[in-house]
């Protein structure tokens, strides 16, 4: 049996499998962006698909320290309409 990679969520710092988390990503040029694949090369953090955990992430800046960047408010409102898409689908 295969062993699921896992990874830290950057706001509430729980270890869950990747599939469970959102990634985000900063890429060479500076631009922040959501990675729904995990592929794209650059900086990456990860977020619990929680909508709390996005509260939290978006007061305490969290994920901007983790990617070291600034996040625009158009991916903030992209990221809650992807959580909530993908808290449905659970």
């Amino acid at each position: 049996m295969k062993k699921q990679p896992e990874r830290m969520c950057a706001v509430c710092r729980e270890m869950k499998a990747k599939k469970e988390l959102v990634r985000l990503v900063r890429d060479p040029q500076g631009m922040i962006s959501l990675d729904p694949g995990g592929k794209k090369s650059g900086r990456g953090a990860y977020l619990c698909q929680n909508p709390e955990c996005l509260k939290k992430a978006k007061k305490q800046r969290s994920l901007e320290r983790a990617l070291k960047g600034t996040i625009p408010e158009q991916l903030w409102i992209e990221l809650e309409g992807y959580i909530v898409r993908m808290s449905k689908h659970e």
